[in-house]
């Protein structure tokens, strides 16, 4: 069976560890009862352990070499083999309708797409685990105060709860990447609705973020305006790193509030 070449531009760093690549798939075992989507399986060293876990296993992989490798050595999961692009995918059609656990040796060049995808699909995404480059799995884990804490931490921390698991060294992939890595578990929350306009709510954190060492009274500008009477408020002393994800929901509501009001003054 011809072995796959891992391929630059696809980020492709293929696990060769079998300890590790076990210890990735019993990560999806707080959800026993629910279908697995693998992102990118490659040469299927995690999925050899997946398809072990009773419960129905559908991978999805865009490179053709790798399609044709799992065909052959997989042959249980032909019809459980999908030929796509993930960030392309409709995720409703994936297992009709109903939840999944998502998981995954994730390229690292798409990752953060994976896990923005991931929050537009939150209500059918319960659990997603798997291994990432181990800076964004920091991001991701990291809460207020910390340099890492960010954009990433807040977005998906409103919706789930973050676990940095483990790290995982380099040298156990072909070929070996120049950054560590790291596997996470992030789990649905009980939050079903935010308090606050969502869209909004992002888009106080992005701006807030796009100048991160300024404080809120400055980078909040492009939204509020120079002259808001709202950012004579102490919280706007603090730099966005320094709130929490209920701060910036809290924040989002003022903010609402002050574009509302600021909007009947001027007549529209």
């Amino acid at each position: 069976m011809r072995l796959v070449k891992p391929k630059k531009f696809l980020g492709q760093h293929f696990l060769k560890d079998l300890k590790v690549a076990q210890d990735i798939a019993d990560t999806v075992d707080t959800f026993p009862e629910l279908p697995i989507l693998e992102v990118g399986p490659g040469m299927g060293v995690l999925t050899q352990f997946l398809v072990k876990k009773e419960r129905t296993v559908k991978v999805v992989e865009v490179d053709f070499e790798s399609v044709a490798y799992l065909r052959e050595a997989y042959p249980s999961l032909e019809e459980h083999i999908i030929e796509d692009d993930f960030l392309k995918m409709n995720l409703q059609r994936t297992f009709e309708g109903k939840p999944f656990v998502l998981t995954g040796n994730y390229p690292y060049n798409i990752s953060s797409q994976i896990f923005f995808k991931m929050l537009d699909n939150k209500d059918l995404i319960p659990c997603c685990t798997g291994m990432i480059q181990k800076e964004v799995a920091e991001r991701i884990a990291a809460g207020p105060g910390n340099k890492t804490y960010g954009i990433m931490s807040i977005l998906i921390q409103a919706w789930y709860k973050v676990e940095y698991l483990f790290t995982v060294s380099e040298q156990v992939f072909n070929p070996p990447p120049k950054v560590k890595s790291a596997v996470i578990r992030m789990t649905r929350n009980e939050t079903k609705n935010l308090g606050c306009d969502e869209k909004l709510f992002k888009l106080v954190v992005k701006t807030t973020f796009n100048q991160r060492r300024k404080t809120l009274r400055n980078s909040i500008k492009p939204i509020l305006g120079k002259d808001s009477p709202l950012t004579q408020d102490l919280i706007f002393n603090k730099r966005p790193e320094q709130l929490s994800v209920q701060e910036f929901i809290e924040l989002t509501n003022r903010v609402e509030q002050e574009l509302a009001t600021s909007q009947e003054e001027n007549g529209q």
